[in-house]
C-alpha cells in the first residue's frame, strides 16, 4: 500500500513593501491561528528601504495552511469595520 506523499514547506501568501505592512499581515494570520514567517533580505529593515527589492518581505504560511491565509487575506471587512484592505499581489 503506497503513502501519500503531502506537500511540505512553506508557501509565500504575501509580499509587501516594508516591514510594517508585513508584520501587520502578519498579525491579521497569526490571530487566526495560522503560523506565519516573514522573509526578508536583512538590508531592507537596517536601512529602512523599499525601492528596487529591497525592503521587500515575504509573508510566509506552511503548505496546508495556505487556503486558509488567502481565504482571510481576501475576505472583505464584517458589517462595521473600517480598514483599508491591502493590495493582494501574491506570489504563487
Amino acid at each position: 500500500m503506497a503513502q501519500e506523499k503531502k506537500p511540505t514547506g512553506l508557501v509565500t501568501v504575501y509580499v509587501a513593501q516594508g516591514m510594517l505592512r508585513a508584520m501587520v499581515i502578519r498579525g491579521a494570520l497569526e490571530t487566526a491561528g495560522i503560523p506565519v514567517m516573514l522573509s526578508y533580505e536583512s538590508v531592507g529593515p537596517v536601512l529602512g528601504l523599499t525601492v528596487n527589492g529591497i525592503g521587500k518581505v515575504e509573508v510566509r504560511v506552511p503548505v496546508e495552511w495556505e487556503a486558509e491565509a488567502r481565504e482571510l487575506l481576501n475576505a472583505p471587512p464584517r458589517s462595521g469595520e473600517v480598514y483599508v484592505s491591502p493590495d493582494v499581489n501574491t506570489a504563487k
